[in-house]
Formats: C-alpha cells, structure tokens, sequence
C-alpha cells in the first residue's frame, strides 16, 4: 500500500465508513507505517471539529437513491484499458508474487463511488450542506430548463413591464425546443384560481400548463414544444387550467417572441 492509497482510507476510518476488510488493510499499514499516523490523526481531528456542537439532521427524502442515481450515470472506464503499475503491499500483500491482480478499473470505481460516499456521509453527519446538495441533485424542472436555454447559441429572450410595475421574461431557444418564464412582482390570484400558459400559434391558443407564484416569483416551462413565431401568454382560469382547453379571460401577460 502506498501512501495514497492510505489516505483514501485514513478519511474513510475518521468517518467510520470502513468495510471491515478495508479496516483490517488500513490498521496494519497504519502499524508498518508509523509515520503515517499525522495523516490518521489529521483527519480524526478534522471529523471531529466539524461535528463538534452541529446537531444530526436527517439526510432530506431521495438524496441517497438520487446521489446512487448520478453514480450510476458517471461513465466508467473500459475493462479493456490497461491497468496503471502500482506499487505491491509487500510479500503478504497484493504483491504480484502471491497472485493476486494489481488494482484497475474495477479498483478505481470503488475508490469513487466510496469517495462520493463518504463525502455525502460528511456532509449528513455534521449537518451541513445536504440541502445544498438535494437542491442540486433534484432541482425543478424548470431551472434544468432555464440553464438549458441560456446555454444555447440562439437563447433569445424579451421582456414586458405591467402595468402594476410587475415583470416577465420569455426565455426560449429554438435548438432546445423550450421557453420558461420568469415573473418578478406578480401578484396572487385568488383562491381557486391559477395562472395558466398558453403558445399563440398564428390565432390559436395551445395550453401549456399552470402555475403559481411564490411572493411575485415564478420560474415556469411551458408544456409543449415552442415553435417559431409563437407569442407566450398567461391567462388567470379556474384551479387546475381552462376546462375547455381554451382561455377564457382576456391575457394578463403577451410576450412575442418573433
């Protein structure tokens, strides 16, 4: 074992997060190597430090299935690539002499995935960031879109003032297919009521789902697929969007887009 290779799993043992092999590895280079214990006692203190006075909170609902699910995305090396040369553990272990194969992909992918998970196992227990990282893992399908759309070469956007000094912006780009709305002071509708989006295609009003405001706020995609010359409106129908599929108030927002 080198010393790499040791301090992956110094940061594992502060955090308790060892397999027993793994465990069993790491204490008996940690007895051939004394000179490696600042690393163990640098990161014992470090855990401790940081959980010091933070009470536990629970991990939020679907982090762990969510931070599994972006693992099981990260593209992974190809069997077939040669493994790097490392250095043996010594005679009674890992040493090519005894047999066993000398760490490749499948090695590098444990050390990842028990990186990730140790860090979200950090983050959990000191009771910081895991918020951050669930808003990350699980943001609204609207601001995937909105970041989508600003990163296209044809973004283009227009925005129109009310009356009431409350604004919206369209945001839409051909390539991606997508528009999101963004409001700023917009006002409540009443209870039983809600706004609802519609493309206006030449004379026809085509749905494109509801929405609220949050304190003027609203960061909405419009359901469907924006084509070119389409104007974005907003109408205020009944909870749940226009029964008929059609607006059935005047439009309180018209943006055009060509």
């Amino acid at each position: 074992m080198n010393e790499k290779d040791f301090a992956e799993l110094a940061a594992g043992a502060a955090l308790h997060a060892l397999s027993a092999d793994d465990e069993r590895r790491y204490r008996r280079a940690l007895a051939e190597h004394p000179e490696w214990a600042a690393q163990d006692d640098t990161d014992t203190e470090t855990a401790a430090v940081l959980a010091d006075g933070v009470a536990p909170v629970a991990p939020p609902a679907g982090i762990r299935a969510a931070l599994l699910a972006q693992i099981a995305q990260t593209p992974q090396s190809d069997a077939s690539e040669p493994a790097p040369a490392s250095e043996p553990d010594g005679p009674a272990d890992e040493s090519p002499a005894s047999g066993a194969a000398s760490p490749g992909p499948a090695r590098r992918w444990t050390r990842l995935a028990f990186a990730l998970a140790a860090c979200l196992a950090l983050l959990v227990g000191v009771g910081i960031g895991a918020v951050a990282l669930n808003d990350q893992l699980n943001r609204p399908e609207s601001v995937v879109a909105l970041q989508e759309i600003e990163s296209a070469g044809d973004a283009q956007k227009a925005t129109v003032e009310l009356d009431d000094g409350a604004t919206a912006t369209a945001h839409w780009s051909g390539s991606v297919g997508k528009a999101v709305l963004v409001t700023d002071g917009l006002p409540e509708v009443a209870d039983g009521k809600t706004y609802e989006l519609w493309f206006v295609r030449g004379e026809d009003p085509i749905a494109a789902g509801v929405f609220d405001v949050d304190d003027g706020e609203a960061t909405a995609l419009l359901e469907g697929e924006m084509q070119a010359g389409d104007a974005i409106a907003v109408t205020v129908e009944q909870e749940g969007g226009s029964p008929s599929g059609l607006p059935t108030t005047d439009p309180v927002i018209v943006i055009p887009t060509a």
